[in-house]
């Protein structure tokens, strides 16, 4: 049996009967990513030795009698903008090429204390700012399904690893899309929780007001497993809102659904995008009618027609912000021979951030500035107002909404990234998600006639995760679950 395709609730079953050992699993692990890796290049960074001593340690607690935790021996892969004590956090940016943080991250601590082992850090967009992956200051990652399509971004590495059977469970961030569209384009499950729902302490900041972690997993069941650990509130993050604990495990007793109202948008009806991502929204659709569900026609017109704009004003102005702090000065790489206080801003950042960083950098100061903080970053806030506004109201209508997560599959490396505006535009279903606050999820619903995933989207209102979990397991039953990209099954 090859370890490496199970899935974490069977990987924490085993361990802890006894079937096999914690080391033998992430043994297994290790040497799929190494096989694969080449060709992938999902990881930055691999702890494989600290991995396999983690290992040794479960090993020993549970032959002792302990409980491990829910995660026990559980293989876990982290998105390169989680700080890890003693272990490199790069955002995929050369201005922290060799930065180690002295802390874990909430979400690293949680995944630690539940007997999680950690594998490495994957591959990103730089600073989460990008939708492909080809943003890493450190190469690009190849999609396991098609090696000269991208895997998604800017969680791409994160998606590619869980795809490829590096590991039963990685964690993304998701600003703008960032989990759901990755876990489209590489046929694995992506959830994006209600903002606030997971702790972002630790996380390094893009946009603060939209960030959220979230797991990348191939069963449903992983993914409400992965929840109950993180789903915590965190009074280290001032964002982590105090909602008591929920046991999300319990959402996959679902077998239909009937009495359930689901939403479809009129405005992604009449949008112009890719037939293979129609055709799997039809399908998912007739799968939810023959659940039992009814399918009602609802309208988000501000969130599809100008959520996107408004995103693009509103995140770079945080950005612009956030990474105020990449100075050359208190930690980070820091430019050499520079005779002025100001010389050392310039060359450092200059040198450090990437474009697209860049690019967003200047218009975030741009909107922020005097003369223009009225007629954009305002305008926006409004904006984002009234898409909120919409969806309560759609809410009040149906439990949850279907629409796609992307207008297309995976796209071909290189395809896009001189065309900033067009990759921009790839992120227009799954923004308005982030603007609200509101839980996705992103599940594989079959692939295209040439082997390209294709994925649909569902939204839930407000702390809506177990209805996003019980409308997946359904799916899931239809559709079968996420399968490792070499064609085998879990």
């Amino acid at each position: 049996m090859e370890l490496f395709r199970l899935s974490a609730t069977k990987v924490a079953s085993g361990v802890k009967d006894g079937r096999f050992s914690a080391e033998d699993v992430v043994r297994s692990c290790l040497s799929r990513m190494e096989s694969k890796e080449p060709e992938i290049h999902a990881m930055l960074t691999v702890t494989a030795d600290a991995a396999i001593a983690r290992a040794r340690e479960l090993d020993g607690r549970r032959s002792a009698g302990e409980d491990l935790g829910p995660l026990g021996g559980v293989p876990v892969i982290l998105k390169d903008n989680m700080c890890t004590a003693g272990v490199k956090t790069t955002c995929a940016s050369r201005i922290l090429e060799k930065w180690v943080p002295p802390y874990d991250a909430t979400v690293v601590r949680l995944l630690l204390e539940a007997g999680a082992v950690l594998l490495g850090k994957a591959n990103m967009d730089e600073f989460a700012m990008g939708g492909s992956t080809e943003n890493s200051a450190f190469g690009v990652t190849s999609n396991p399904w098609a090696l000269d399509r991208v895997p998604g971004g800017s969680s791409g590495g994160s998606a590619a690893a869980v795809a490829a059977g590096y590991a039963p469970i990685a964690l993304g961030s998701d600003t703008g899309g960032s989990i759901r569209q990755p876990a489209s384009f590489c046929g694995v499950y992506g959830l994006k929780p209600t903002y606030g729902r997971t702790s972002r302490y630790g996380l390094v900041a893009f946009a603060s007001s939209l960030d959220q972690i979230g797991p990348f997993a191939r069963t449903a069941e992983d993914v409400a497993l992965v929840m109950e650990v993180l789903g915590v509130h965190d009074p280290m993050d001032s964002t982590s809102q105090p909602v008591p604990a929920d046991e999300f495990s319990q959402a996959l007793a679902a077998r239909d659904l009937k009495g359930k109202r689901i939403g479809y948008l009129k405005e992604v009806a009449e949008y112009d995008y890719d037939e293979r991502m129609k055709k799997a929204l039809s399908e998912a659709m007739k799968a939810c009618e023959e659940a039992g569900a009814e399918m009602v026609e609802i309208s988000l017109g501000t969130a599809i027609d100008h959520g996107l704009a408004s995103y693009y004003i509103l995140a770079p102005a945080e950005a612009s912000s956030n990474l105020a702090r990449f100075d050359g000065v208190r930690y980070g790489s820091s430019s050499k021979d520079s005779e002025s206080l100001m010389e050392l801003y310039l060359k450092t950042r200059k040198d450090g951030f990437g474009d697209e960083v860049k690019r967003r950098i200047l218009t975030g100061t741009y909107v922020l500035s005097a003369g223009f903080y009225d007629a954009y970053y305002l305008k926006a806030q409004k904006v984002r107002k009234v898409i909120k506004q919409e969806f309560a109201k759609a809410f009040e209508k149906v439990d949850s909404i279907i629409l796609p997560p992307s207008p297309t599959p995976a796209f071909k490396v290189g395809e896009l990234i001189d065309d900033p505006i067009a990759m921009y535009m790839a992120d227009v279903f799954t923004i308005p998600v982030n603007m609200a606050g509101l839980p996705g999820i992103s599940i594989n619903v079959g692939f295209s006639e040439e082997g390209l995933p294709l994925g649909v989207q569902f939204i839930a209102p407000r702390w809506g995760e177990k209805e996003l979990l019980s409308t997946a397991v359904v799916m899931e039953h239809r559709f079968g679950g996420a399968k490792i990209a070499d064609g085998g099954d879990l």
